[in-house]
């Protein structure tokens, strides 16, 4: 009898911490625009549940213990911080992808830092240089180590889902720093060796600062932020034009974090793989879709695919949510390879799924339409 209570006690502990290939893990960190500043407002308090926070702090105001899951209410920082991108790149997501997809966010941010708080190897002699009570308190409740601190949470949530990204907002404690790149770089390469990550599949994106057309008071620092794909692969910057700020021209306001993190869930979804949703099965050797030339595309484009015996085909445009926008092509084709030239003029701009389905199989790939 023990033995059977044994083993289902066994198998309930692995239950419990089955990774799901469909939960979306996304890394966010950084200083005081990533921790969140924007005054939280009635129609952000309503989140579909597929958009989940994993606690990062015991919370009694918010009722919430650290390393749990959380319908993904602002704020998602620490108890007492305000809304940030993260909550509207999370809700982007949630209402672009299948609806088995769910959307987790891990926000370890700082206000006030450099970034040199989340170099593992030099985190030490920056914090003993910066005695404010209220940076020290922040940096405690990270138990001294807010780098670590992430990781740490970030295994933990990999028991549960698949880390697809990490986000960064930071520069302005940093303004003028021509190294910041480098400095990205590094800590980008600490996570991915710590967590095991692919860095092929694990964008970073970054996010300007307050922009210059919004007289942002450190909008130079942009052109040093702007040079990050030049050092780093698969690393992306997302624009603050037009993203419109607080009275101090350094932090946003509500609505320009909440275009600020659709912006950062655009970039996202065009970097998304789609063969990761169900849209996809093996396919039989007997059908090769190509990709699509041009791509990004603006008035056409032409899509390709070779045939080893004639079937029926169906070619079709799809959005993200895996929605039938249009047939491409259908009927019987023969053996051999096929060119369809197609006229994107009548839709709108995104990033679209084209799919290939015959008898024997489907396949899919992704078009960015401008």
């Amino acid at each position: 009898m023990k033995t059977i209570v044994c083993f289902i006690l066994l198998i309930s502990s692995h239950l419990v911490h089955a990774q799901d290939p469909s939960f979306y893990i996304f890394l966010c960190f950084g200083q005081s625009n990533m921790e969140g500043q924007g005054t939280i407002e009635s129609q952000d308090r309503t989140v579909d549940d597929r958009f989940q926070v994993f606690q990062s702090l015991d919370c009694s105001n918010l009722s919430r213990e650290k390393g749990k899951w959380y319908p993904a209410v602002p704020p998602l920082t620490r108890c007492w911080t305000r809304l940030s991108p993260a909550d509207y790149f999370g809700r982007t997501l949630v209402n672009n992808l299948p609806d088995h997809i769910r959307i987790g966010i891990i926000n370890v941010s700082v206000g006030g830092c450099r970034l040199e708080l989340f170099d593992k190897d030099i985190y030490e002699s920056y914090t003993n240089t910066y005695q404010e009570d209220w940076f020290q308190n922040t940096i405690a409740e990270y138990e001294g180590n807010p780098y670590q601190y992430l990781v740490n949470l970030t295994k933990e949530a990999q028991k549960d889902g698949v880390v697809k990204g990490i986000l960064l907002h930071q520069g302005e404690s940093n303004n003028g720093d021509a190294q910041w790149p480098n400095k990205v770089k590094k800590i980008y390469n600490d996570l991915v060796a710590d967590l095991e990550l692919n860095p092929d599949q694990t964008p970073l994106l970054a996010g300007e600062l307050v922009h210059e057309d919004q007289n942002g008071q450190l909008a130079g620092m942009n052109d040093i932020i702007n040079q990050l794909p030049q050092v780093l692969d698969n690393s992306y910057v997302i624009s603050s034009s037009g993203c419109t700020d607080q009275e101090d021209n350094i932090h946003f306001n509500a609505e320009g974090y909440r275009e600020m993190g659709k912006r950062y869930a655009e970039k996202m979804l065009e970097l998304l793989d789609p063969a990761s949703t169900p849209l996809s099965t093996h396919l039989d050797a007997s059908q090769i879709l190509k990709p699509t030339y041009p791509n990004p595309a603006e008035e056409s484009t032409t899509f390709h695919f070779i045939l080893r015996e004639p079937t029926y085909v169906t070619l079709s445009l799809l959005d993200l949510a895996g929605k039938e926008v249009d047939i491409i092509t259908t009927g019987e084709y023969t053996k051999g390879s096929h060119a369809i030239n197609y006229n994107l003029s009548k839709q709108k701009s995104g990033t679209y799924i084209y799919q290939l389905k015959t008898s024997d199989g489907m396949e899919q790939q992704k078009i960015i339409i401008k």
